[in-house]
């Protein structure tokens, strides 16, 4: 009998989401730097109508070329991470079969607004993605990949001072937003934010392989802030919009 008769027989898939220009192709190339050497990686990047993303990250020679394949969505990008996701199972179990055994899929969403998640068939964990030149105010936006996907990554924190922004509220703001769920405030020149990164992928993934681990779906609404009135603190709540009110509101 195996060791671990529960231990998933695939690699774990990492999705990684958020707006246009937060810097995800640079997180995947910093996490494909950082943990090559130790794990059996492959990549999978989601544009509309070119292979940009994945040409990037090949010429960055982070991984064999062959190890990162492109989806043409055709539509706006999170109807192939959330609506219909078989191209990107197909690309995943492709890889696989070429490569396998992996260790990790990262499959990259196209850019695309704060409401874009990944569907728990797709993936088994997910990253949301943003960075402080999008302006120190939008962690408060709220948005169901800020306040419940598995990791909130506030990104390219070194041009903090340049564009006016706070980066420790910000990040601060981040965890409010997320009830204490994980933050990590990342510049990919700062090795200690980036030693933060991989150690949240390599606890999910041996958490993953103990067969435990559930993949959560951050669902199409989650807390939010409104701004005070009469001088008084933003406050965020939920709203269940058609929800079961028992599940509003609720944290990964």
């Amino acid at each position: 009998m195996p060791e671990n008769a529960t231990a998933p027989a695939r690699a774990m898939r990492l999705g990684v989401a958020g707006p246009v220009g937060t810097g995800k192709s640079s997180l995947i190339a910093t996490l494909c730097r950082a943990l090559s050497g130790e794990l059996r990686l492959g990549v999978i990047t989601n544009d509309i109508y070119t292979d940009e993303d994945a040409r990037f990250l090949r010429s960055a020679g982070v991984l064999d070329p062959e190890r990162i394949r492109p989806v043409e969505t055709g539509a706006c990008p999170h109807t192939a991470i959330r609506d219909d996701v078989t191209a990107n199972l197909l690309a995943a179990e492709d890889l696989e079969a070429d490569f396998g055994p992996l260790d990790l899929v990262i499959i990259e969403s196209g850019g695309d607004n704060l409401t874009a998640t990944f569907s728990p068939a797709l993936v088994d964990a997910q990253v949301f993605v943003l960075d402080v030149a999008g302006g120190g105010d939008v962690v408060r936006k709220g948005g169901p990949g800020i306040a419940r996907a598995d990791l909130l990554v506030i990104n390219k924190t070194d041009l903090g001072e340049h564009v006016g922004v706070d980066v420790e509220r910000m990040t601060r703001e981040g965890l409010e937003a997320r009830q204490g769920a994980p933050v990590v405030a990342l510049s990919r020149h700062d090795e200690a934010s980036v030693r933060l990164l991989t150690g949240w992928v390599r606890d999910t993934l041996a958490h993953y392989r103990t067969g435990e681990h559930t993949p959560v779906d951050p669902g199409p609404m989650a807390p939010h802030f409104h701004a005070g009135q009469d001088g008084e603190e933003p406050h965020p709540h939920a709203h269940t919009h058609g929800q079961d009110p028992t599940h509003a509101g609720q944290s990964a």
